[in-house]
């Protein structure tokens, strides 16, 4: 079914201000919980002073007929209350329906968290962000480092052209561009760390030449998080982080979907791990299934943690637990 998008306003004035704060500390406290501040404690003033519903005036939730919206601006105060509540859950949301497919959406505040802390930024790193989605990243984001040091890139200029209505609602004004993320964005290079809200099949090698030397790739791949050291603009490398992580793809998806129905015969407890699946999805164009599973079977069922990615020149590649051992495979 498609979703037809509702005339955006800001819908401030329809939150009762008391209200909205108690939900936002509520959120902050529960990712505290998390330990996703630990590493840098300016992240939970970032996420104490930016009000996230400014960034969902409108989201969907699944129902047995599709998708219902939830509204800021609704006349029934009961549904307004679902949405602020909503909107302050730490859950992700669905902001961006076409079609019955899911487009954008603003992710899992925790994971939101953590990704930043992982990201390690400094003060003065201008950072890049992959997937503008509602905005609302990119202004955490200015809030820890300044406006003049963010960028968001998005393909979609119905996305962009939201996220800086929301931006501006919130005070902050980033830079919001709308181009193809796999190209990065050179006009406001170099960059200290790239950042992607959106699942990448391999590392755009344009990301690379845009960095300086030192800067920190962190980008959901597979269903994982792969965080790279780059060491110029040909070469970098890393490993996957222990945390699952499920995105949008960066461009058209449903390739995963379509690896999962290639999985007949496959033990059904194998299927329910999770992170089987990750190893099916990372060596999908070059492992038959059942094959990966043999392989999991063999290592011990590995964690995340084992398998990282080497970039190289022209060539992008997959490893378990060593770059030039045996088990590697070559991403597209």
């Amino acid at each position: 079914m498609g979703a037809e998008l509702p005339q955006e306003t800001p819908a401030v004035h329809a939150v009762d201000a008391v209200r909205a704060a108690a939900a936002r500390a509520g959120l902050v406290r529960e990712i505290e919980a998390s330990g996703a501040f630990a590493s840098d404690p300016a992240w939970r003033e970032a996420f104490e002073e930016v009000p996230r519903h400014l960034f969902v005036p409108y989201y969907y939730v699944g129902t047995a007929e599709g998708y219902e919206r939830l509204w800021g601006e609704d006349a029934d105060p009961g549904r307004r209350e679902r949405w602020l509540r909503g909107a302050y859950a730490d859950e992700p949301l669905a902001t961006r329906v076409r079609d019955g497919e899911l487009i954008s959406s603003s992710s899992q505040p925790s994971l939101m968290a953590q990704m930043l802390a992982d990201l390690a930024v400094r003060d003065g790193d201008a950072v890049l962000e992959i997937g503008a989605g509602t905005g609302y990243n990119a202004a955490l984001l200015a809030h820890r480092l300044g406006d003049a040091l963010v960028t968001t890139v998005d393909l979609d200029p119905e996305i962009t052209e939201s996220a800086r209505r929301h931006l501006a609602a919130a005070g902050r004004r980033p830079r919001v561009v709308t181009g193809d993320g796999a190209r990065g964005c050179p006009e406001h290079a170099p960059y200290d760390r790239i950042i992607a809200t959106c699942t990448l099949e391999t590392v755009p090698r344009a990301w690379l030449a845009q960095c300086r030397p030192g800067a920190r790739i962190l980008a959901p791949m597979a269903t994982g998080l792969i965080l790279l050291e780059v060491e110029d603009g040909e070469h970098a490398e890393g490993r996957f982080l222990h945390t699952p992580a499920y995105f949008v793809p960066l461009r058209g998806g449903g390739r995963e979907e379509h690896r999962m129905g290639l999985t007949g015969g496959l033990p059904r407890r194998a299927l329910h791990s999770e992170l089987f699946r990750f190893l099916l999805t990372l060596t999908r164009d070059v492992l038959d299934p059942h094959e990966a599973l043999a392989l999991w079977r063999r290592e011990g069922k590995p964690s995340r943690e084992r398998f990282g990615v080497t970039v190289s020149g022209s060539d992008v590649w997959a490893w378990l637990d060593d770059p030039t051992g045996p088990y590697a495979w070559p991403l597209p």
